[in-house]
């Protein structure tokens, strides 16, 4: 047995897997520097191969193209962002669920508008996608960033916060949709009604709709800053699901129409 290959058998990397490893690493790195200097069309493995003395070919031993590079990098993102709020979430008891739920979202927000080249390439559109590119470690990841927040919903769910609307309200076409969503996005569990979907999905695309507004400064000609709005659309949002708001660094609950 070779010494490599009793380091892999030992769980620990050879030294070749350690340099490929770095080379990786540092390929992903230039690229998203690039892609936020430049936005994703300013993302090429020209330029990365000519920034580290590479051949552009080269580069090729490590990526199959540019599109499994932005995927592997949008990956990174997913997890920078889940660590952000798995991290805040951790920072309060597990019994304060909606202490728990309000600093989840704020760490959400903070860290998409401290990141907007990189929210963009998260959440806007796929502007290219070789169909060869396999998209599974970015949606791995893009689960990753959800779990907390699905964990935190079900709890709610489960102790019966908020009514569900009503079902026959949803119609065949939507129900669909809605599962999909929930596939895609790995909520789905056999206790979760199509109705509960409903309600998440509205949370989200409201709620993402704010921060989205303040990341592209869709509203920079009116406001200046945009923390206020999100905070009262939080705290709208939030009662509807029955959960206490307490506004930023604060430890007394607020009841809607209630000045804080």
């Amino acid at each position: 047995m070779t010494k490599s290959q009793f380091a892999r058998g030992d769980g620990r990397p050879s030294r070749r897997e350690r340099v490929r490893e770095a080379t990786l690493s540092e390929i992903k790195a230039i690229a998203r520097r690039h892609l936020v200097d430049h936005g994703t069309a300013g993302v090429s493995l020209r330029a990365i191969a000519r920034e580290m003395g590479m051949t552009a070919p080269g580069l090729y031993r490590y990526v199959s193209g540019i599109d499994s590079l932005l995927i592997l990098i949008t990956a990174d993102m997913f997890t920078e962002l889940a660590d952000a709020v798995a991290e805040a979430d951790a920072s309060v008891p597990d019994r304060e669920t909606d202490l728990r739920i309000l600093t989840s979202l704020r760490a959400f927000r903070s860290w998409a508008v401290a990141h907007p080249a990189e929210f963009a390439t998260m959440f806007g559109p796929r502007a290219r996608l070789d169909p060869e590119a396999d998209p599974a470690p970015a949606l791995e990841a893009g689960r990753r960033f959800g779990a907390t927040f699905y964990t935190l919903f079900d709890r709610l769910l489960s102790e019966e916060r908020f009514p569900l609307p009503d079902g026959d309200r949803i119609t065949p076409e939507l129900a669909r949709e809605l599962r999909a969503f929930a596939d895609s996005c790995g909520f789905s569990a056999p206790h979760i009604p199509v109705e509960a979907i409903m309600v998440l999905s509205s949370c989200w695309v409201r709620l993402y709709g704010v921060v989205c507004m303040e990341v592209f400064q869709h509203l920079d000609f009116v406001m200046q800053d945009m923390e206020p709005l999100f905070e009262s659309e939080l705290q709208n949002l939030l009662a509807g699901l029955g959960v206490r708001y307490r506004p930023p660094e604060s430890s007394t609950p607020v009841t809607i129409g209630t000045p804080p």
